[in-house]
């Protein structure tokens, strides 16, 4: 058998590099401790299920309109920061109210809105039209008009043309239909009195109430509001419908054209 001294500079070279390989294995093996700190967690890590559980432990009050945006958007957009896309709608629209009522044209327009968020605002919208219509339904009108008058404001305050819509009621003055007759522009909406008349007559309604909207914001009758008013009524009272009242919403409150004493 040959000695190490026997060895030739070839197997002093092999013995060498493989000396130096596993070396080298040893190192890579162990793990390499970092001087760098972990990543901090995005600033609204959490904030989801933190701010649902405000919602929840202390109600509506609780949040603000654009955390309440965020609350319907989350649904539609996951693992998302949601504050800037609900703060930029409010600052678009204007308020909440505006938001969910804004045509859906119009929030296409805004970066980041896509289909599935509009439809869970449009939702939002229709469950609170239904809500003000339920408290209005077979009860009488006149003893609830608080409900009345926000139904009305529900339904059409922030619309962006004008509507003009006929709640038709019994002999105990409860809404039996509530329909939408016209949609005009943006200043103007075509009324026909006898049309008014016959669909009350053919729900057998004893009494209507004339509602439209002004998507200036302005609910100030015009003149052109009052000789509309004026001529359904002279159509209507020969025929036993009486008509309680005209009112107009918008974006600033409302008008009762019976309470300015116009009719």
């Amino acid at each position: 058998m040959g000695t190490l001294d026997d060895a030739s500079p070839h197997d002093w070279r092999r013995t060498a590099k493989l000396v130096a390989a596993d070396a080298s294995f040893s190192s890579n093996d162990t793990p390499k401790t970092s001087s760098r700190p972990p990543a901090a967690a995005p600033h609204y890590h959490g904030h989801r299920q933190r701010l649902r559980q405000r919602f929840l432990d202390a109600g509506s009050e609780a949040v603000s309109d654009y955390e309440l945006l965020e609350l319907i958007l989350f649904r539609a957009i996951p693992q998302r920061d949601l504050k800037p896309l609900a703060k930029a709608l409010l600052t678009k629209f204007g308020s909440f109210s505006e938001v969910i009522s804004a045509p859906v044209e119009r929030l296409k327009e805004v970066n980041g809105l896509g289909d599935a968020a509009i439809t869970e605002l449009k939702i939002v919208q229709a469950a609170a039209s239904r809500f003000a219509r339920g408290q209005v339904m077979q009860r009488p009108v006149l003893a609830s008009w608080s409900n009345v008058l926000d139904y009305c404001r529900t339904a059409m305050a922030f619309a962006d043309r004008e509507e003009f819509r006929v709640l038709f009621l019994d002999k105990r003055n409860r809404l039996i239909a509530d329909e939408q007759h016209q949609t005009g522009t943006v200043d103007h909406t075509p009324v026909y009195p006898r049309e008014v008349v016959k669909r009350a007559l053919e729900l057998s309604a004893t009494a209507i109430i004339l509602v439209h909207n002004h998507p200036s914001g302005d609910p100030t009758p015009s003149r052109a509001d009052v000789q509309m008013t004026q001529a359904i009524i002279e159509v209507a009272k020969p025929l036993g419908i009486a008509v309680h009242d005209h009112i107009i919403v918008g974006k600033d409150g409302h008008a009762s054209l019976k309470g300015l004493k116009l009719i």
